[in-house]
């Protein structure tokens, strides 16, 4: 049994890690399956019922900010709604015909597009996706982050 907890928990860590690079998927909130998991280990290793609350706060409350600070980014450049979805737009489609180079031009591109479709001047436009870009990036850094701070603690747990 004790095998198997590990191996779900590290499928989980493995899965909130990679879910944390796509924005409409909650990665840490899935790597925090992992401390969970370990409150039925046979060895007692798991973590403390108000530590593990407090660790699903901080991955709940990191997937929203990953939102958030798309939106933020976005506005603090002057850009649109359109700007915004067109971010998220851009990266999904960058994904799927760029791999793993269309994380990074997605998001800025699908932002330029969407402002440009709306009308806006190919400057206001092209500051728009930087924004995009930088919220996307900010965003995505803090779940992968907390998505390895909760790996880093299901080590510890585990050794």
């Amino acid at each position: 049994m004790d095998i198997l907890i590990v191996v779900l928990g590290a499928l989980a860590i493995l899965a909130g890690i990679t879910f944390s690079i796509l924005p409409p998927l909650p990665g840490p909130p899935i790597a925090w399956l992992a401390l969970l998991l370990l409150r039925w280990h046979p060895a007692d290793k798991a973590m403390a019922i108000n530590s593990l609350i407090l660790w699903l706060v901080i991955a709940l409350a990191s997937t929203v900010m990953d939102n958030v600070l798309a939106v933020w980014g976005t506005k603090f450049t002057g850009g649109s709604k359109a700007g915004t979805w067109g971010s998220m737009v851009g990266l999904l489609v960058g994904l799927v015909f760029l791999g793993p180079f269309g994380i990074l031009i997605g998001p800025f591109a699908g932002a330029v597009l969407f402002e440009l479709g709306t009308g806006r001047a190919f400057d206001v436009a092209v500051k728009s996706g930087f924004g995009a870009f930088l919220g996307f990036l900010a965003g995505t850094l803090l779940k992968v982050g907390i998505s390895i701070w909760i790996f880093v603690l299901w080590l510890k747990l585990l050794i």
